[in-house]
């Protein structure tokens, strides 16, 4: 089994997988009633391989000033380093969602880290890499939200920015749908995939990203059929694939020994792509998502046509440093957009 490692700041973790119990929810768990933006406490530094490129990556996660957004540097290139994980910087989408800068330089595989950093409230963090692929690590978001729950959240006095949607967005290709519409005071994703393969099969899950209990969500690993494989490696693609950061679903059978994390491991782990696509508008977001069938492309496509009208949504600054899970008083709530 491969290792990879963890530094945060001067402490160095070297573990496998397996090496990892079962995480308390609690570890997870940050409340939305402080409504203040977030960063991390101290530098994290992850070490790995890319899924795709199967090239060796050393990332640092830093913590960044209120109003930073998340931002990624490339420090293997000394010039036009900078990527922004926007909606609009996302160059492709297949298989993996890559966001480049106006000069052809890119990131991919970012979606499990903005997942993580979506789901525990980290609003401004600096991404450092020296590679062009986001370390897979255990094939989910389990390591980022572990690293980052050790070392640390940091609140700042400055408030945070939603985006809610007032009109409901559709779009579709083929029998991929994918909708937004508004929602009072919750993020709820609503998403059921279909296979045809029977261990797969079709699964449904709702999570409201707010208020959920998100461990199944973040230990949820990337998955694919046995008989994909060779056509990925045909893209270019999955060469850092292994047994220890994926699924792979031979016939009705798991080839992984230890079988799934949760029994909607499959669904969830699409969940946790929504959310780390979803973070690419730049702020949480309050509305109610309903997919079936989709990825990255769907996700990125309906987000495009969201932000192409003024009118189908307001970016929203939250005065008010403490405020119910069930409550949003409107009399709090400053419209920028």
């Amino acid at each position: 089994m491969k290792s990879f490692f963890i530094f945060l700041d001067e402490i160095v973790f070297s573990c496998n997988i397996s090496c990892f119990p079962k995480f308390n929810s609690v570890i997870y768990k940050v409340p939305v009633s402080v409504l203040n933006q977030k960063t991390i406490n101290k530098n994290i530094t992850f070490k790995g391989i890319g899924l795709h490129s199967g090239l060796a990556v050393t990332m640092t996660i830093k913590p960044a000033e209120p109003n930073s957004g998340i931002i990624f540097k490339r420090i293997d290139i000394k010039k036009n380093n900078i990527i922004i994980p926007n909606i609009f910087n996302v160059s492709s989408a297949v298989f993996c969602t890559t966001i480049s800068n106006e000069t052809g330089t890119s990131v991919s595989t970012i979606e499990h880290l903005m997942g993580a950093l979506y789901g525990l409230g980290i609003d401004n963090a600096l991404v450092e890499i020296d590679n062009q692929e986001v370390p897979i690590l255990d094939g989910s978001a389990k390591i980022f939200v572990e690293a980052i729950s050790q070392t640390g959240i940091k609140n700042s006095n400055a408030p945070i920015k939603i985006v809610k949607i007032e009109k409901k967005i559709e779009f579709n290709d083929g029998n991929k749908t994918i909708s937004i519409e508004p929602s009072k005071i919750s993020l709820d994703i609503d998403f059921e995939l279909k296979y045809e393969n029977e261990m797969i099969g079709t699964q449904r899950n709702l999570v409201k990203v707010f208020e959920s209990d998100l461990t199944d969500v973040y230990n949820s690993r990337t998955f694919c059929l046995f008989e994909d494989i060779e056509k990925l490696k045909d893209l270019g693609l999955a060469k850092g694939g292994n047994l220890d950061n994926a699924i792979v679903v031979k016939n009705n059978e798991l080839l992984n020994e230890n079988g799934l994390r949760n029994k909607k491991e499959f669904v969830n782990h699409k969940i946790l792509d929504c959310m780390g696509d979803l973070y690419l508008a730049g702020y949480k977001i309050i509305g109610k998502l309903i997919c079936s069938q989709g990825g990255h492309k769907l996700t990125n496509q309906l987000l495009r046509k969201v932000f192409q009208n003024d009118e189908n949504f307001s970016l929203i600054e939250i005065t008010e440093k403490h405020l119910p899970n069930t409550f949003i008083n409107k009399s709090h709530l400053k419209s920028i957009a």
